[in-house]
């Protein structure tokens, strides 16, 4: 089984690039905001309830594809590398996999600002994100997030053999997902 973990900031492609890999590899999407929008109606993410919900739903998605004969995973996350706990977190997850023997990789994409506040208006993004609608406070909401986390990491923070890192600024979801594929022959 493979494990793609695709991180990086708001608006920087992570599902769309996952959608598009998933089409050439076989591999199922789970993209972070499947249990964020499940949740919200209910709970607000950002109560201790919420994250709570969102945190048990994956955990137990994550638990259930690894003992799975499914072919892999692609799992999207906004990783903040400041906070121990994103660290513990993203640990936690990738543990569940490779203690099943499955093979895990990394794909850090990175995009220039204006470019994210263009994507985070895109239809795409709005029909599969609905607490993202809201374009003020999604705009607001990003712009504050760089502010406070550290969204992309350090050259050298990031030492698993299986990681790219991939500015995205100007390349398709397409080739983005297709140099994945090639880079760990998926």
């Amino acid at each position: 089984m493979k494990f793609v973990l695709i991180f990086g900031p708001q608006a920087v492609g992570k599902m769309t690039v996952g959608q598009e890999l998933a089409k050439i590899t076989g591999l199922k999407l789970f993209h972070n905001h499947m249990t964020i929008e499940l949740v919200t109606p209910i709970f607000d993410f950002g109560t201790k309830e919420g994250q709570r919900l969102v945190t048990l739903f994956r955990e137990e998605i994550f638990e259930a594809v690894a003992k799975s004969d499914l072919e892999g995973l692609i799992f999207t996350y906004v990783w903040a590398f400041d906070h121990p706990s994103d660290w513990e977190y993203v640990n936690k997850v990738c543990q569940i996999f490779e203690s099943r023997g499955s093979d895990v990789y990394f794909v850090e994409l990175e995009a220039e600002l204006n470019e994210r506040l263009e994507r985070n208006k895109s239809p795409h993004r709005l029909e599969h994100k609905p607490t993202k609608r809201n374009i003020e406070w999604s705009e607001n909401n990003l712009k504050r997030s760089m502010e406070k986390y550290r969204l992309n990491s350090l050259e050298g923070e990031i030492t698993r053999q299986d990681y790219i890192r991939i500015n995205n600024t100007n390349m398709r979801a397409e080739e983005v997902a297709k140099v994945i594929k090639d880079k760990f022959q998926l």
